[in-house]
């Protein structure tokens, strides 16, 4: 059987930009990784759980319904403190719009609470969706979280003032490895990109063209 080219185009994209990781999937908090290096994320062609998040005004908002809305775009930072995840996030203002008229819409999840994303949101021009990730529970679900050294945590925490999501008291504190995610109307995932090097992002060009390339909208 000859492949159509759109899908051999789909499947070269996915070769050369999706972080594959073939551990099994887990849920819960006991899927929280010792490092960045052991993170078990969702995959290709897996469902993103019915989690839910918080908005600005700290309202609950369930991932699934989100998702039923259009095909959905997902990014997972670190949190607005992050000089790295600012340039990530300040990148999107040259695909946005782009990525939108093909029928996604844009959701930015963070640990950050609701009112510091307020504050973020009121500092910008987004029409990306910034939505709180509060109490960890889709970093979690997703695989995607992992603990920091008590020592690393420590430092952020002293000089930098910075506040994380403590999950074992004050002992633990956890961040999420940065993530994009392409979701269908259904919650299934088409692509992903997750790379433990918090330093390195997906340039937003491939990004919009990852978006294209699956075109969900039409399907």
């Amino acid at each position: 059987m000859v492949l159509r080219s759109n899908t051999m185009k789909k499947l070269s994209l996915f070769a050369l930009l999706c972080f594959i990781n073939f551990t099994a999937l887990a849920t819960g908090p006991e899927n929280i990784a010792a490092t960045a290096d052991e993170v078990r994320p969702v995959l290709n062609g897996q469902s993103l759980p019915d989690v839910t998040l918080y908005d600005l005004d700290d309202k609950p908002v369930k991932l699934q319904a989100l998702l039923k809305q259009q095909p959905t775009v997902l990014i997972f930072y670190r949190g607005g403190w992050c000089p790295y995840c600012n340039a990530q996030l300040a990148g999107l203002k040259d695909i946005e719009s782009k990525v939108m008229d093909l029928g996604y819409q844009i959701v930015a999840i963070s640990p950050d609470s609701p009112a510091r994303l307020k504050e973020q949101a009121v500092d910008s021009d987004f029409k990306v969706k910034l939505l709180s990730d509060k109490d960890f529970s889709v970093s979690s679900a997703l695989g995607i979280g992992f603990f920091l050294p008590d020592d690393v945590a420590n430092r952020y925490r002293n000089k930098m003032g910075i506040e994380f999501v403590a999950l074992d008291g004050t002992s633990k504190v956890a961040l999420p490895v940065p993530a994009v995610y392409i979701a269908d109307q259904q919650g299934l995932v088409h692509f992903n990109y997750v790379n433990p090097n918090f330093r390195v992002r997906i340039s937003p060009e491939l990004l919009y063209q990852a978006a294209k390339t699956l075109d969900l909208q039409q399907q």
